[in-house]
């Protein structure tokens, strides 16, 4: 599982083909660099059920 900035979307793609992969990716805003640590809590905690539901589903 991978957790990138949409940024990312293009390399993350050809990284992937690359490599023989389909990684399960949640995206999130980009970017975060100049985030305030509560911008970043709040992109975190928007993340968090996909990252869960990644993790947990079978």
């Amino acid at each position: 599982m991978v957790v990138a900035t949409t940024e990312f979307k293009v390399a993350a793609a050809s990284q992937a083909k690359t490599l023989g992969i389909d990684p399960e990716i949640v995206w999130v805003e980009h970017p975060i660099q100049s985030m305030t640590a509560q911008e970043l809590e709040a992109v975190a905690d928007k993340a968090f059920t996909p990252v869960m539901e990644t993790l947990t589903k079978n």
